[in-house]
């Protein structure tokens, strides 16, 4: 039987990268999947997909930093396919103005802790009940080795995604008796079209001395987490990073 039969997810940032391979991923392994993101391009074409796989996919415009958004589209979800398993907060990511604390422009540092971190409590806030009303289920939050270590470059990033990391851990103790798990993937660097976009390429990086994953082998470890094999796993951050966060 495949691994997430009959469970119906939510996978935010699902238009691009990881958030589509782990569409694709979550449909071939059985389960229904609505996919949110702001851009309704991307979100149609990766539901159609995910949809090839042979499975019922959903696309629902949201932005995660907005409250009406966020419940709209959960709330949709849940109606369509009659209730809810796993979420999965994958939206979010750094930007090109994303830089030291010292000089980083303002707006730039909220409006990424705006989609990374409130982004991740809003959606939670909204899904869980639902997951604990379908008698539990997994919810996957997307910290970062930036998280993990200590670097350079990306300091709003790196608040985000440490408050995912405290935030996951936090959430895993109160939805754990509720026979929710709450983990978090912690990626380094990934090659998709977004950081290709920025510069990366698929060479080994000297500050993570490792070469880039792609998007599939992040999104098979959030298969793993949503589905019954990941049963005793709960509050963990588990790096996806080639051994990066190590050195």
């Amino acid at each position: 039987m495949a691994r997430l039969h009959g469970k119906r997810a939510i996978i935010t940032g699902g238009g691009n990268g990881i958030g589509a391979a782990a569409a694709m991923l979550f449909v071939r392994e059985g389960a229904q999947v609505a996919i949110l993101d702001t851009d309704r391009e991307a979100g149609e074409r990766a539901a159609a997909a995910a949809e090839a796989e042979g499975g019922e996919v959903l696309f629902l415009q949201a932005d995660v930093s907005e409250p009406e958004d966020v419940e709209d589209a959960i709330d949709e979800a849940a109606g369509t396919f009659g209730g809810l398993d796993v979420l999965y907060n994958n939206a979010g990511g750094a930007a090109p103005r994303d830089g030291s604390f010292l000089d980083i422009p303002l707006e730039e540092f909220w409006r990424t802790v705006s989609v990374d971190l409130y982004g991740t409590f809003l959606a939670s806030r909204i899904a869980v009940p639902y997951i604990q009303e379908a008698g539990g289920g997994a919810v996957i939050n997307t910290a970062s080795i930036r998280a993990l270590k200590g670097t350079r470059g990306a300091d709003a990033y790196s608040a985000a995604k440490g408050g995912i990391v405290a935030l996951t851990r936090a959430m895993a103790l109160q939805c754990g008796p509720l026979g929710i798990r709450v983990n978090a993937i912690a990626p380094g660097a990934v090659l998709t079209d977004r950081t290709r976009g920025l510069g990366m390429t698929d060479e080994i990086d000297p500050q993570w001395r490792v070469a880039p994953g792609q998007p599939l082998e992040v999104a098979e470890l959030a298969v793993f987490l949503a589905s019954d094999e990941a049963s005793l796993v709960n509050g963990a951050i588990i790096p996806a990073d080639g051994g990066g966060a190590a050195f």
